[in-house]
């Protein structure tokens, strides 16, 4: 006879013998104490987000404008040409012309050390770069927009150029939202993956299981112990990135911690599902890498998720992280709340329900 399918019931159903009162509690203060006693743990949830958090602040916070090197091609019959063009080039701002020769010009290009290559002429101005490039398109535009003015070119409109500095347009402010995302899902999948698949290789899953504990309740534990740390997470996190970095918090805590719990969930319920199907550490692990570096990059981490290519932006769809962002930096940066984000709330809600189910139903499976 074929078995019955296994359902969230039979995964929640409690043992024929009664469970002792407090035996959740006790679960959960496990799970606070196996983080706790391990330095490696706290110093990556901890540590290590503000120690790149800082670095990173450091780095962006007073940096100059980049500038571009535009090489200039020395000419041997003409040398005026190229002394020409580097007298226009003088004096804009951005711009560092660079006279190189003929036998390393296409070299510097290719290797990265010059951004657009001049090669002027009597008949005009000839600009070799690489157009996959932003930062040789930029550079291309400037050096075009300072020889044509040199030469005599008349701007027909008046411009006025005002720099902001508000903050919320830094990249801090983009990059903070993106390393508590980033926390919160790599904390929540590794905890509950790499407990549950260590110990069924140790054959402690069946015995634990067997005991009065309920198989809810040692679930439960998991996400418990995930929400104190979550909201110590989150508290450090925020607090450091606006008193600390100047990181602008328009929204409400609450909204943040509504969203950081869904959001958690959804991580749960992906490294258990991904507990299921690991028979080993290492086959976890590479399941978890397989998931969570795609999900960091199609999440909109490092870059708007609307500056991708149409095919990437229908997968960032799936990813639980892009949803997270999107309500985490609508409340850091534009005071948003449930009201106005409650399509991205629902989104992440639904996707946490569904990962649940199926990975309890397949929790069920794994551990009878």
């Amino acid at each position: 006879m074929a078995d019955a399918p296994v359902t969230a019931k039979d995964v929640f159903a409690r043992p024929a013998v009664a469970p002792r009162s407090g035996s959740l509690a006790q679960l959960t203060l496990t799970r606070l104490r196996e983080v706790v006693r391990e330095p490696e743990a706290v110093f990556w949830t901890f540590v290590f987000p503000l120690l790149l958090a800082a670095g990173l602040a450091v780095a962006f916070r007073a940096r100059p404008p980049e500038v571009r090197i535009v090489g200039v091609l020395q000419d041997a019959e003409d040398p005026d040409l190229a002394a020409s063009a580097i007298a226009g080039l003088a004096g804009t701002e951005g711009l560092v012309p660079l006279p190189v020769d003929s036998a390393t010009a296409m070299t510097a290009l290719a290797t990265g050390k010059i951004d657009v290559l001049v090669i002027p002429s009597l008949y005009g101005v000839q600009y070799r770069f690489d157009p996959t490039r932003p930062e040789s398109r930029i550079a291309r535009l400037l050096t075009d927009g300072a020889l044509q003015r040199s030469a005599g070119r008349i701007d027909p409109l008046g411009v006025e150029d005002v720099r902001v500095s508000e903050r919320g347009a830094r990249y801090i402010d983009f990059f903070m939202p993106g390393l508590l995302g980033m926390n919160l899902m790599g904390s929540g999948i590794w905890a509950i993956g790499f407990s549950i698949v260590s110990a069924r290789s140790k054959k402690l899953l069946k015995r634990l299981v067997a005991t009065p504990m309920s198989r809810a309740q040692f679930l439960l534990s998991f996400l418990l112990s995930r929400l104190v740390f979550l909201v110590l997470e989150v508290v450090v996190l925020v607090g450091v990135a606006h008193y600390g970095f100047g990181v602008p918090l328009r929204g409400t805590l609450a909204a943040l911690l509504l969203a950081a719990a869904l959001y958690v969930l959804a991580g749960l319920a992906l490294g258990l599902l991904i507990s299921t199907v690991s028979r080993t550490q290492q086959e976890a692990f590479m399941l978890l890498i397989l998931f969570f570096l795609p999900a960091v990059v199609l999440s909109g981490f490092l870059s708007p998720v609307e500056s991708m290519p149409a095919g990437f932006r229908w997968l960032s769809a799936l990813d639980p992280l892009r949803w997270f962002l999107e309500i985490v930096r609508g409340v850091f940066l534009k005071g948003l709340g449930v009201a106005e984000l409650w399509r991205q709330y629902a989104t992440l809600a639904a996707m946490a329900a569904a990962t649940l189910l199926l990975a309890t139903r397949r929790f069920g499976r794994a551990i009878a």
